[in-house]
């Protein structure tokens, strides 16, 4: 019924009474009924008709079915090719080849002169700018960005609403906003997630929707859509930088620099909707207070938008701006204002919640709302913005001088390939790298030139370069939404030292280092007519080897140190050294040496021609020192019960690194599999408790017969609990029990809960070299990330703990005072002898969000050496 009709037939005082219902019920309610593009957009507004609406393009209206990616990146398209508003370009590609857009969004005007614009709003980050007090003329740079989690879908659709309206829609404010500001518009950062659940969502939806929580639309089977290909959280890999999608848009973010970004997210259905500025206290200390303050400027317009569409809001409570990995909180390192946003999620079309009925499109019209508000707070704040901007950079030029470290200086440890990641990690950064042009001592590391770089911290990105090396272990709070610690070089396993002398760093520091260029090996000595060796210290070793296994040859690997004479002169060898003679092999001479060359050039080992079998000393290449090796047939666990992250970690290495194939089996499903196809079984962290007796049994005794089994974090306690291994495990102390427990303000319970928390932090463990789990490493001590509670307590047999956490274990991070008394001196890996197999306990996550190169040669060792860790010639 239209407004003129009620005009006549009642009062005008009762027609505004029923219309304000009607708007909170459409705001916590609104009807099942297809909404109309008002609901979403400024009623009224007149748009260019040569500009197709998402409804004419799609043949149906945002909301009413959730929009594949592949529609998405259609209009997307559709939209740069029919408005001169609106241009396009593809960022990146997804694992499963889906393109990663990004649009452009200003006056024609300002396209015409986009590349001085965005020389211009660059030039505020250089010390020419700190003069400036006007920046009349300069457009603010926002951007907007949707859905790193694909089963968070309101905003991705909203991004289609938001993007029609700022190519189509005609009228003094529309212009005066895009004349102002350069809108950067991401409308999916995880295509490949947003598929899975637009999918899921759409295959079971109802006619009529159905808001019951227990349907399976609200159900979404494991691993969901949360994450990209191999199951990676997106959101936490800002800083990383191990994925397609990340580094293709942190190209695009350094090469605007933007005022503000947005990060559009979901939560529980019970819940309402959040911006921020978080809790005050949780930030990072790098962040700087007028950030803060103009979050909370900035929170004033989200709020008054939400108020006129009557949904419910909170700010300064949950979430934190810490951990520099989050789509938030990257850009507050960077000069920019990062903007979390979280609502309740309807995780389908239509369900139930203790505020109302949430429906799919009240969800995307709470993003379209905070979109639009963050443009209005952006335009109104503008000169503040880009103050900000150039303030942050010229404060830091302050900062660094007062600074005590002048530059950090880091070696590749004996292995190029891990050093040319790191590298090329800080450069994705903008990070300024000088080779070292002469030797330098630091503390117990003297690096030297051609295996060690220079990163000074007198350069623009000298906070985000503290983030990266600096050692953290005090703060002001216990509480962090994800993890507290994540220095770099130890995450690479690389020697590194702080340099506290500017004028050191001007004398060591060398040429640049533009592009960082994969490290390529050799063959030494050429072809041989005996055997070719090369040491496990390769991050890519694991890779030469299975290359090895794929051309049918066999190989062993030395469980003893010996030398022998190359034609570099006389070579030590080290432990988990890899011999492959040529004797009695599948491939003729030229054949191997043919691979041998490959196996230097792509996996950057030195593999070394060895013409005779007689070791100068130690072992010689025949001797029973050297065990045969066999090629992995993994089976890796998954399914529900089983953490989809550490699935998607180990698949992940294997896949991507190793190039080492593995049958992904839903382990609810083993008692259909035969097992004997599998040598190798891999249980990452996770409940079981799908697997009943008999599974139990049919395990226990594969391994008997064998195989080797890994298993990881909480599986440990289930195997534990099953009998198949004995673990101790260090408990709580316990307080007097006369006493009683303390009495605490019921208000601090939560807080007190979650100071036990280890989200994430960095510790030291000794390592056991001459085990199999230690091959490959050079040092005795290795830093070790650890997430969780799970204190394992050493073996009683006293060789069978390879990695133990040291007497003071805490290198970077947060850990309460009862969780470090407990983690001193525990174990990090235990094995155990199970029949002939062998049983691998890891208590820690090697393979953390892929950045964690530094253990995974751990974990690679537990599937090449754990037969033989107890001699196992099974399989």
């Amino acid at each position: 019924m239209t407004e003129p009709i009620l005009e006549n037939v009642m009062p005008r005082f009762l027609q505004k009474s029923l219309f304000a219902v009607a708007l909170v019920l459409a705001s916590v309610w609104p009807a099942r009924a297809q909404v109309s593009l008002d609901y979403y957009l400024p009623a009224g507004t007149r748009y260019d008709s040569r500009v197709p609406t998402p409804q004419q393009f799609f043949g149906f209206q945002v909301g009413e079915w959730h929009l594949r990616h592949d529609q998405l990146a259609a209009y997307m398209r559709e939209l740069a090719k029919s408005s001169d508003r609106v241009t396009l370009v593809e960022y990146a590609r997804t694992y499963e080849q889906r393109p990663l857009l990004l649009l452009t969004i200003t006056s024609p005007k300002n396209h015409k002169n986009i590349d001085n614009i965005r020389a211009r709003h660059l030039a505020l980050t250089e010390p020419a700018a700190e003069e400036i007090e006007q920046f009349d003329g300069m457009p603010v740079v926002v951007w907007l960005g949707y859905s790193v989690h694909g089963n968070e879908p309101s905003g991705s659709n909203a991004s289609a609403l938001v993007a029609y309206y700022l190519a189509a829609a005609q009228g003094k404010e529309v212009e005066n906003m895009l004349e102002n500001a350069v809108i950067l518009l991401d409308p999916s950062i995880n295509p490949d997630g947003l598929g899975r659940f637009a999918q899921w969502a759409n295959m079971h939806k109802s006619r009529r929707p159905v808001a019951d929580p227990n349907t399976r639309e609200h159900r979404e089977d494991w691993p969901m859509g949360r994450t990209n290909h191999y199951w990676f959280d997106l959101n936490r890999d800002w800083l990383p930088l191990q994925h397609p999608e990340s580094r293709g848009r942190i190209e695009q973010f350094q090469r605007w620099l933007p005022n503000v970004l947005t990060d559009h997210h979901e939560m529980g259905t019970n819940a309402t909707y959040f911006f921020q500025p978080g809790v005050p206290q949780r930030k990072h200390p790098l962040i700087p207070e007028n950030n803060v303050r103009l979050t909370g400027l900035i929170s004033q317009f989200h709020a008054k938008a939400l108020d006129k569409i009557g949904s419910l809001y909170y700010s300064e409570e949950s979430f934190d701006d810490f951990y520099f990995g989050k789509g938030s909180t990257y850009p507050d390192v960077n000069g920019s204002i990062g903007i979390l946003f979280e609502q309740a999620s309807s995780r389908g079309h239509l369900q139930e919640s203790v505020n109302g009925e949430v429906s799919f499109p009240f969800t995307i019209r709470n993003h379209v709302t905070t979109s639009f508000s963050t443009i209005e707070a952006a335009l109104s704040l503008k000169q503040e913005l880009l103050a900000h901007m150039r303030d942050f950079y010229r404060n830091s030029r302050k900062e660094v001088k007062k600074a005590p470290v002048k530059g950090y200086v880091f070696g590749d440890g004996g292995d190029p390939a891990r050093a040319f990641h790191f590298i090329e990690m800080l450069r994705r950064h903008k990070i300024i790298v000088h080779k070292l042009a002469r030797e330098t001592t630091i503390d117990e590391f003297t690096f030297q030139p051609g295996t060690a770089w220079v990163v000074p911290a007198d350069q623009k990105k000298f906070k985000l370069i503290t983030a990266l090396f600096e050692r953290r272990t005090t703060f002001t709070d216990s509480l962090f939404y994800d993890i507290s610690a994540w220095t770099m070089p130890f995450a690479f396993n690389l020697p590194f030292g702080e340099i506290r002398d500017k004028s050191r760093v001007k004398k060591i520091a060398g040429a640049l280092v533009e592009k960082p260029v994969f490290p390529r090996g050799e063959v030494a000595g050429g072809k041989s007519s005996y055997a070719y060796v090369f040491e496990w210290k390769s991050y890519y070793a694991p890779r030469a080897l299975n290359r090895i296994f794929d051309a049918g040859l066999r190989a062993k690997v030395a469980k003893k140190t010996f030398s022998a004479l190359t034609s570099l002169g006389k070579k030590e060898f080290g432990y988990g050294t890899i011999m492959v003679p040529l004797q009695n092999q599948e491939l003729n001479a030229d054949e191997i040496f043919a691979l041998m060359q490959r196996i230097a050039a792509e996996d950057a080992v030195v593999v070394y021609a060895l013409n005779t079998g007689l070791s100068v000393s130690g072992a010689d290449l025949g001797s029973p020192s050297f065990a045969a090796l066999r090629q992995p047939r993994i089976l890796l666990a998954a399914g529900s019960g089983t953490s989809a992250y550490d699935v998607g970690e180990v698949w992940h290495l294997l896949d991507q690194r190793y190039d080492v194939p593995a049958s992904i089996v839903d382990f609810n499903r083993l008692a259909g599999v035969d097992l004997n196809r599998y040598n190798t079984i891999i249980m990452p962290s996770g409940s079981y408790s799908g697997l009943d007796s008999n599974q139990v049994n049919r395990l226990r005794q594969w391994a008997r017969n064998g195989g080797t089994l890994i298993a990881m974090g909480r599986t440990i306690n289930w195997l534990n609990a099953h009998n198949v291994v004995d673990v101790q495990f260090v408990k709580k102390k316990n307080k007097d029990k006369k006493a009683g427990p303390e009495r605490r303000p019921y208000v601090k319970a939560s807080n007190d809960r979650g100071a036990q928390v280890i989200g994430g932090a960095i510790f030291a463990a000794h390592l056991d070299r001459s085990h199999p789990i230690g091959y490959g490493y050079d040092q005795d001590e290795i830093a070790v990330f650890r997430r969780g509670t799970l204190f394992m307590k050493p073996s009683k047999d006293p060789y069978s703990t390879p990695l133990q956490y040291t007497d003071a274990p805490l290198l970077s991070g947060y850990i309460s005072s009862q969780n470090l008394e407990r983690l001193r001196n525990s174990a990090s890996v235990v094995t155990r002898r199970l029949g002939r197999g062998a049983v691998v306990l890891i208590a820690d996550n090697f393979n953390f969000r892929a950045f964690w190169y530094g253990t995974n040669k751990l974990f690679a060792n537990s599937i090449f050496f754990g037969p033989v860790i107890y001699g196992n010639r099974r399989f």
